[in-house]
């Protein structure tokens, strides 16, 4: 069965390290936070200004001014340091941020990142994500394997407008957990009861499949 929104937060949690600066992008990515594995202790960076996101607020507690940058009210940890987007995305440039998780509309199989605008639809800018994805040092992408219409959202060129160019260095989506290699997309991992030939169907490049090639576990 292919991974629900939350499983595949919580595959990508299992990344994590101990002492790692951690930005979570807009939508699904931000569910990572809810999985940090017990006994690893990260910070959470956020690009509106804030280092030391806490857990989600208590429902009638959240305070409207708190928020991180997809305008989600969070919470602030003890010692947590609250900044401008200057030196905030000086963070991020400067190469302190050690794993970004980002969502993906399309991603290559070279790495190539589109996940800011689609043409026609409104579009909301940017945001970090173009700063993320050269600034941080590996690059997480959640997202679901194809689009609604079955169409692969795994291309061997993106068509919609790029972030960054040869930045991705995981994927990980519904179905399964692929490594951006220059050799190509090399499948590391399969979703519970998902077969290699499903993958493939639903993903343009060829990919190359990892000799120990398991079941994700979630």
């Amino acid at each position: 069965m292919p991974l629900t929104r939350e499983q595949i937060a919580q595959r990508i949690a299992q990344e994590l390290k101990d002492g790692f600066y951690v930005n979570l992008g807009i939508g699904m990515p931000t569910l990572v936070a809810n999985y940090v594995p017990p006994g690893i202790d990260i910070i959470l960076q956020s690009e509106n200004g804030l280092l030391g996101i806490g857990p989600w607020p208590v429902e009638g507690q959240e305070d409207p001014d708190l928020i991180n940058a997809g305008k989600e009210t969070v919470t602030a940890l003890k010692g947590s340091a609250f900044f401008d987007s200057a030196l905030s995305f000086g963070m991020i440039r400067g190469g302190h941020i050690d794993m970004a998780v980002l969502g993906a509309m399309e991603v290559s199989e070279q790495g190539d990142l589109a996940n800011w605008t689609i043409p026609g639809k409104m579009m909301k800018g940017p945001g970090g994500a173009m700063d993320l994805a050269v600034g941080a040092k590996r690059i997480y992408v959640a997202m679901e394997h194809a689009n609604k219409e079955g169409q692969p959202k795994i291309l061997k060129k993106c068509a919609l407008p790029i972030t960054g160019l040869k930045c991705v260095h995981h994927i990980v989506t519904d179905h399964a957990f692929l490594d951006v290699t220059p050799e190509g997309l090399v499948l590391r991992e399969l979703a519970p009861g998902v077969t290699v030939e499903q993958v493939q169907r639903i993903t343009e490049p060829k990919l190359k499949v990892a000799p120990d090639v398991r079941e994700m576990k979630v």
